[in-house]
């Protein structure tokens, strides 16, 4: 758009503002400006119109027929933008519209708790992303996302949300017929469960003990999936031992059904990020989200986050 056809609408503005109120004078105090200056805006609409708009007297103004007609179009212009303008203060003040947050499929559960309260606003609707693999905030037009582990570089926005303890476990039935690995090099004669080992072929397995020993591990994994749930259910059908991580291991892990490996030796600790993809203010739906996910995930940070299960026997 020209400057010409900017100034050319700033002067329809005005022209409404002026019938709104009913006389130059009571114009120019809302518009900013003085009685002349909005006298000559009027003028050089009329004049780029090639038509009067107002019948000027020392008493009022009043419409000509072209500026009733003119009018009605000035005013709906008017109305639209103060509506556009309404809508973006609803949205910067209070959460509506679609919601749109990307995560691993682990973390649905988690994610409907964090989000709970955000329930009691009628105009926001939620859409949840949930895959195991990275995809395009941009392209897919997430609000936000949640991911653990290390971040790679980019132009993203992160924000540390907590962090996630990581148990080894497996199946009483794998266990049973295995048997009970005691030292962290007893892994190598067992069968590795892996989401995506690090080098071609190959899961590095990074383990503490209780003596701040350091034991790092090449396991090549016997199995390989690209989704939690996956390495779950191949967990509990006595596949391998694997790491828990998920809310459904975490309740394995409660009842029994998965047992934990080598309870003495700490896996390195993943770190929960919310990543958004722009810098700069943020709408209320994602303010709002933001707040909730940094409560929840702080809340959980260092007890209900931590994986345990029954004793090794």
């Amino acid at each position: 758009m020209t400057d010409k056809s900017m100034d050319q609408l700033k002067r329809m503005a005005i022209f409404a503002e002026v019938v709104a109120k009913g006389s130059l004078t009571a114009a120019a105090r809302p518009l900013g400006m003085t009685p002349s200056a909005v006298s000559q805006h009027l003028r050089q609409l009329e004049q780029s119109l090639g038509l009067a708009l107002l019948h000027r007297s020392t008493r009022r103004l009043t419409l000509t027929e072209a500026g009733e007609r003119y009018h009605a179009g000035c005013a709906a212009m008017v109305a639209a933008a103060r509506s556009a303008e309404q809508a973006l203060v609803r949205l910067r003040d209070e959460p509506e519209g679609e919601l749109r947050l990307a995560a691993p499929i682990g973390f649905g559960g988690l994610l409907a708790a964090a989000l709970a309260p955000l329930r009691s606003h009628p105009k926001l609707t939620l859409r949840l992303l949930l895959d195991d693999t990275l995809i395009d905030l941009v392209e897919e037009r997430v609000d936000i996302a949640v991911r653990a582990g290390t971040l790679a570089d980019s132009s993203l926005v992160a924000r540390k949300l907590g962090r996630m303890t990581r148990q080894l476990c497996a199946s009483p039935a794998y266990l049973a017929e295995r048997g009970w690995p005691a030292h962290p090099q007893d892994l190598l004669q067992h069968d590795w469960l892996a989401s995506k080992p690090q080098t071609a072929g190959v899961d590095m397995l990074e383990l503490t003990g209780p003596n701040g020993e350091q034991q790092t591990l090449r396991l090549e994994p016997r199995v390989q999936a690209s989704q939690v749930s996956a390495l779950h259910a191949l967990c509990l059908a006595g596949w391998g031992i694997g790491t828990a991580v998920s809310e459904d291991d975490r309740q394995a892990l409660a009842d029994g059904r998965l047992l934990p490996i080598l309870p003495g030796w700490r896996m390195t600790d993943l770190p929960v990020y919310a990543v958004t993809p722009r810098r700069g203010d943020q709408p209320a739906k994602v303010r709002h989200a933001l707040d909730l996910l940094v409560a929840y995930f702080g809340d959980r940070d260092a007890d209900a986050m931590a994986l345990t299960g029954p004793s090794a026997a």
